[in-house]
């Protein structure tokens, strides 16, 4: 049985979740989100645990059962904590700043980048103009935006520049180390 989609996922307070079906409510304080179960897969609310059960043991609903398990755990926190992603922008002249509700990105090009946060998720600036976080309830949703943000210019191994997701270390290269002989 697969490890994962065996532990059952507990509710905090104030999160509660409805079954419909194969469809899956979860809402709490945060917010609502919402997921399309597989037939093969079944979930029962036992008091203050969801538990996730397949139907066979085959390899596709093997996968299936720890995946289902996963995501209706990340939907539980989502509602109950939320998701933040905290990036900074590395290289001079690079910035970012808020514009209402939108992200505006100086990467080096000759024209400011704007991203509009689709809904269910919010920008905010820190630390002068070189961090800024990305929150929401949806870990998936949160997690596609800063991989598009993060495309806009990724950190090159010379001088290290570009947007990173914080903590994350860029491999320095040399460069050319210069002419030799004559």
């Amino acid at each position: 049985m697969s490890r994962i989609g065996r532990m059952p996922v507990t509710l905090p307070q104030g999160v509660s979740v409805n079954i419909e079906g194969q469809r899956v409510f979860v809402k709490g304080p945060k917010g609502e989100l919402t997921h399309q179960v597989r037939p093969e897969i079944a979930v029962k609310l036992e008091g203050q645990q969801l538990l996730v059960s397949r139907s066979t043991d085959e390899r596709a609903h093997r996968a299936y059962h720890g995946l289902t398990r996963a995501l209706l755990a990340n939907m539980v926190k989502g509602v109950s904590e939320g998701f933040r992603k905290v990036m900074q922008v590395e290289g001079v002249g690079y910035r970012a700043a808020m514009q209402g509700t939108a992200l505006v990105l100086q990467l080096g090009y000759s024209h400011p980048i704007e991203v509009v946060p689709p809904p269910g998720v919010s920008f905010s600036v820190e630390k002068g103009e070189k961090v800024f976080a990305i929150q929401g309830i949806n870990k998936e949703l949160v997690g596609e935006i800063a991989a598009k943000i993060r495309s806009f210019r990724k950190p090159e191994p010379y001088k290290g520049k570009g947007v990173l997701y914080q903590g994350e270390r860029v491999r320095r290269k040399a460069g050319k180390a210069g002419k030799v002989g004559g």
